[in-house]
């Protein structure tokens, strides 16, 4: 339990906990029970949110937001400035 077992008791606190970027990477199996093993603290009153940009074959609830992303815009205009100078 070396990846998350200094940050179990913060992450398994909060009322809604947000992974972002999940399965980007494959998790180690110490990672993966390391996991669980919060999602399990969690699995009681609290909600936890999994953000991915990968296709879901299946989810309790699935929301697919189309349009442009936030970084995107944001990296053009930043782009756009550094061009200017």
């Amino acid at each position: 339990m070396d990846f998350l077992y200094p940050y179990r008791d913060k992450l398994a606190r909060p009322d809604v906990l947000i992974i972002d970027n999940m399965g980007m990477r494959k998790l180690s199996s110490t990672e993966a029970q390391d996991l669980c093993e919060i999602l399990k603290e969690r699995s009681h009153g609290k909600s936890t949110v999994f953000a991915t940009q990968l296709p879901l074959d299946h989810a309790a609830l699935k929301i697919n937001i189309t349009g442009e992303s936030y970084r995107g815009v944001k990296a053009r205009k930043l782009a756009s400035k550094r061009k200017d100078t």
